[in-house]
């Protein structure tokens, strides 16, 4: 019998350890917080398992006792005595799921204004301010300061950033686990949240609103860094400009201007934003917010064949031959601009 059991469980077992593994994924988790709102979530989810967890012990224990003191002897044909309509018992059972669900309320509500934000750059002047747009499939974070980032979006350490959210297209779901909930981007409408990270550090972000084929590609990373590092790449971005960042790579610059990448992904303010803005793509450690950058060949086929790599996304496939593409992923990496000894 024992067998039996151990052999009906051993899946279970297998599924939760391959799930404990996604828990160390850069902080893909909502049970390690690292901020403020976070912390405030998995308070009180923990508060609910303790409660929940003291209602069920206690009703399976007055269950099995009462199962066992009073199931049926035999020659015992007597009617049990009624206790419908007993006032005490009915009070009590009424009075204790109403003062558990006051002990949940009262947190829920208070956090919920707590963590409420209007989406109105003037309601939050002493704050940083970031524009989110979802896409099928990539994030754009427009900063204040007056430039885009794409798929990465930068933060300061210890201080509230507000985000407003909007969509292009379908609704998305803007998720960083570590750092607070989830708020959906919808088109037409403005959400806004704010998160604030306690200590340096990369954290990953999910879309949680199935939004097409692709929707478990829509990755996103945010970076902390602490201010004065903040504030220099704010104006590392500031700086950047497509002709300057093509100095060491100046073959791939002409295949990118030839091949119309520009008219889709800008570049230090230069070209369109209708893909992901490249202006710091060599700093980044994914393309298309789920592929390793520093694979050329898997760079190569995103470019010439980005259907079979991401299904539905919008980019076109191009045609490039072997040497222009390899001038043109050279170029692609020289789009920096995080000094060589940066930690972040």
């Amino acid at each position: 019998m024992l067998k039996n059991l151990l052999w009906r469980l051993t899946p279970a077992a297998l599924v939760l350890v391959f799930l404990s593994g996604c828990l160390g994924e850069e902080n893909l988790t909502a049970l390690d917080p690292k901020g403020e709102a976070a912390q405030w979530i998995y308070d009180n989810m923990i508060l609910s398992l303790v409660i929940m967890t003291l209602v069920s012990v206690i009703v399976f224990a007055i269950f099995f006792i009462i199962v066992v003191k009073f199931r049926r002897k035999e020659g015992d044909d007597e009617l049990p005595k009624q206790v419908h309509g007993n006032t005490a018992m009915e009070i009590t059972w009424t009075v204790i799921p109403v003062l558990l669900l006051i002990i949940l309320f009262i947190p829920t509500v208070t956090g919920t204004f707590e963590f409420h934000v209007d989406a109105d750059p003037a309601e939050h002047e002493d704050a940083v301010y970031i524009n989110v747009t979802g896409h099928q499939y990539w994030w754009q974070f427009d900063y204040e300061e007056g430039f885009t980032a794409g798929q990465e979006v930068y933060i300061p350490v210890g201080e509230r950033v507000v985000f407003e959210l909007n969509a292009e297209d379908v609704i998305h779901s803007f998720w960083v686990p570590a750092l607070g909930g989830k708020i959906d981007n919808i088109p037409g409408v403005s959400n806004a949240l704010w998160l604030q990270a306690e200590e340096p550090g990369v954290y990953l972000g999910k879309c949680a609103e199935l939004c097409g084929p692709s929707h478990a590609l829509m990755d996103f990373k945010v970076i902390a860094l602490e201010r004065d590092e903040y504030d220099q790449w704010v104006d590392d971005m500031l700086a950047v400009e497509a002709e300057e960042t093509a100095a060491n790579a100046e073959a791939g610059y002409e295949v990118f201007q030839e091949n119309a990448c520009i008219n889709c992904h800008a570049i230090g303010g230069e070209g369109m934003a209708t893909g992901p803005t490249l202006t710091n793509f060599g700093d980044r450690q994914k393309f298309a917010g789920v592929y390793d950058i520093d694979d050329d060949e898997e760079l190569a086929n995103w470019i010439r064949n980005p259907e079979e790599l991401k299904q539905g996304n919008n980019m076109p496939p191009h045609d490039i031959s072997d040497d222009d593409m390899e001038d043109l992923i050279a170029y692609l990496r020289s789009l920096q601009v995080r000094p060589a000894d940066a930690d972040y």
